[in-house]
């Protein structure tokens, strides 16, 4: 995994200066032809994504074939993901099962909280994230604190007006999801039924969740918490791609007019690299693959006529022109996060309100693929792949591992898949 830098980037988009410096001197000096850059999704901390970066990239040094000098990048930016969800091959949670932070107790325990403190600093923020640990410490029966913790999350991950990030939660173009608009009890409900469905909170699936208050909907209030922190994540991956990846693309391809990036994302990091794309500058080409792991945005956000609203496109409607190559979806129907609480956690308020067709409306593209594009082409895992264009690639054959909440999301780290970066990319492989 050498020459490996890194590129960090704040929650506006800023990126380090003297890291760029280093990326775009080294890869002249190395004499690097082809350059993987790799977007984690939600991650507790800089140690996390770095373990990442160093168990997908390991299988590439053997994969590479004469010819081709390999360089990497690993993408840092300020993301969360809640210690009680654990990751297929990487250390567990601290937490044991019943034990404060695991997912049946919605008790918000001490790392999380210390989480949440970094990725929304400030004392108002540090005050929100105060009470909000109260109250689910509370566990009250009283409707309105169930009301008054809404209020909490829905405040606590606001952005103002000015904000870069403002414009960059939704990939549809229709606005703030109910969750942070509808009644916090009908929304707590919710959750929590979805909790059982993938038995993420050890309940009995009793559909009396009123008469529960004290114990089980605060489980679904926790849910709603870490859902709305998962979607200010994916608006700061937005406003990152498009503000900071994107004009970093840029310098990179005129002061190493030879080089072939690759990018890769995961989760919010796939959302984060095809924002990136959308950000480069007009002409720059030279992005040869774009391969997406089990990307937490819209399977329609690529599409030039939403099927539900033809007079729309999603918001990255056409990037894939800017790939001198294929974007590449990799999906997986294991993968709880995106299969079972992307959707209720995207749903605009008032639409879809007996809930059919919420996943045909509201899924993601790494539960399901890229969908209404012209052309976008469909294989399985190890198939051949287009030398343009959309094409969504079946990978539930290796990424199936995980327990609740998450499902297989992160099981990424399989040398199949790198594999596929380079089939994308057009690398050489070395000889079997």
């Amino acid at each position: 995994m050498q020459p490996y830098w890194e590129l960090t980037f704040d929650a506006d988009g800023d990126v380090d200066a003297a890291q760029r410096g280093r990326l775009l001197s080294g890869a002249e000096t190395e004499r690097v032809t082809d350059l993987v850059v790799f977007a984690h999704g939600w991650n507790n901390d800089q140690r996390t994504a770095r373990s990442l970066y160093r168990r997908f990239f390991e299988p590439f040094d053997r994969l590479a074939g004469p010819g081709v000098r390999l360089g990497y990048t690993g993408i840092l930016w300020p993301a969360i993901r809640f210690p009680d969800e654990p990751i297929p091959d990487f250390e567990p949670s601290a937490a044991p099962p019943g034990a404060p932070g695991a997912p049946n107790d919605p008790a918000l325990d001490e790392p999380t909280r210390r989480l949440l403190e970094v990725v929304f600093p400030g004392p108002a923020n540090a005050a929100h994230i105060d009470r909000l640990a109260h109250l689910l410490q509370e566990r009250s029966e009283v409707r309105s604190r169930l009301d008054e913790f809404a209020r909490h999350v829905r405040d606590l991950v606001a952005v103002r007006e000015s904000s870069p990030a403002h414009e960059f939660g939704d990939d549809l173009g229709a606005g703030e999801p109910a969750m942070l608009t509808d009644d916090a009890v009908e929304v707590c409900e919710v959750f929590l039924a979805m909790l059982d469905d993938i038995g993420g909170t050890g309940g009995t699936g009793d559909p009396a969740f009123l008469g529960g208050l004290r114990g089980r909907l605060w489980n679904g209030a926790k849910e709603l918490l870490r859902q709305a922190a998962y979607y200010a994540m994916k608006r700061r991956a937005g406003a990152i791609g498009q503000l900071g990846l994107g004009a970093t693309l840029g310098l990179l391809a005129r002061d190493v007019p030879d080089i072939r990036v690759h990018l890769v994302g995961h989760s919010f990091g796939a959302r984060l690299v095809s924002y990136g794309l959308h950000g480069m500058p007009a002409g720059v080409r030279c992005v040869k693959s774009t391969t997406l792991l089990q990307g937490a945005f819209s399977h329609y956000a690529f599409s030039a006529r939403l099927p539900h609203d033809r007079s729309r496109g999603g918001a990255l409607s056409g990037v894939q022109r800017r790939v001198d190559g294929p974007l590449v979806c990799c999906y997986s129907r294991h993968d709880d996060a995106l299969g079972k609480f992307y959707p209720l956690a995207s749903k605009l308020a008032g639409d879809s309100a007996s809930f059919l067709n919420l996943w045909e409306r509201w899924g993601a593209l790494g539960f399901d693929g890229i969908k209404a594009v012209d052309g976008a082409r469909r294989v399985k895992l190890g198939e051949a792949l287009p030398a343009r264009g959309c094409v969504s690639v079946d990978t539930a054959a290796v990424v199936r591992r995980g327990g609740p909440p998450d499902g297989a999301h992160s099981d990424i780290c399989h040398e199949e898949l790198a594999r596929a970066v380079c089939a994308a990319g057009r690398i050489t492989l070395a000889a079997r």
